[in-house]
């Protein structure tokens, strides 16, 4: 007896054409007091903020335009060279911003006891613990305390300056119930509701 008739089905691949990131396709203006070196994939960019380089993948390029204007573009044409493009594109222009005018992250402490102070080049924190919390301050990074509660973090590396102020939060995050912690100035903190009392 035979059964049903066997349906063979096909599977065809499509090629994706990768588009160009609507991000990295922007040219990037520098500064008349920002100088710029290239050197094949590497790029050293130096401003009144201090000096930054950075080493690019084999997958995007960096170009300096007879504008003067600096070009992010895609070496290769695959998915991740589509990914990188939008990507390097902005770090190259937080580089150029950061030897320029520099970047700022502000902080704020919420709690009774909570205050930061100065020691060289040591921020001390005290944060309700049983000993102050004390934090090396890295190279190119500044950092200034005003009224005991807010840190204001500076330098010409944005990430620099993100990771620090993030290492410095997560010894007490902002808690939803007071909002007692270290929270940046414009983080808007949820606050939930206390349980209610047991009525009598």
């Amino acid at each position: 007896m035979k059964g049903p008739p066997i349906t063979r089905i096909g599977f065809f691949r499509k090629n994706v054409e990768c588009k160009e990131s609507r991000i990295g396709k922007h040219p990037i203006e520098v500064p008349s007091n920002v100088t710029i070196a290239l050197e094949g994939q590497n790029l050293k960019v130096k401003g009144p903020l201090g000096e930054l380089s950075r080493t690019y993948p084999r997958e995007v390029k960096v170009e300096r335009q007879e504008s003067g204007l600096l070009k992010v573009s895609k070496a290769l044409e695959n998915r991740r060279a589509n990914q990188m493009h939008g990507l390097f594109r902005t770090l190259t222009d937080n580089m150029i911003v950061g030897v320029s005018k520099g970047f700022e992250k502000r902080l704020q402490l919420i709690g009774v006891g909570y205050r930061a102070m100065l020691e060289g080049k040591t921020l001390v924190l005290n944060l309700g613990f049983s000993h102050p919390v004390r934090m090396a301050i890295p190279e190119g990074i500044q950092v200034k305390v005003e009224d005991n509660t807010r840190i204001a973090v500076s330098g010409n590396d944005k990430c620099a300056v993100g990771d620090f102020c993030a290492s410095v939060r997560k010894w007490r995050p902002p808690e939803p119930y007071k909002g007692k912690g270290i929270k940046y100035a414009d983080e808007i903190i949820r606050r939930k509701e206390g349980k209610a009392g047991k009525k009598k």
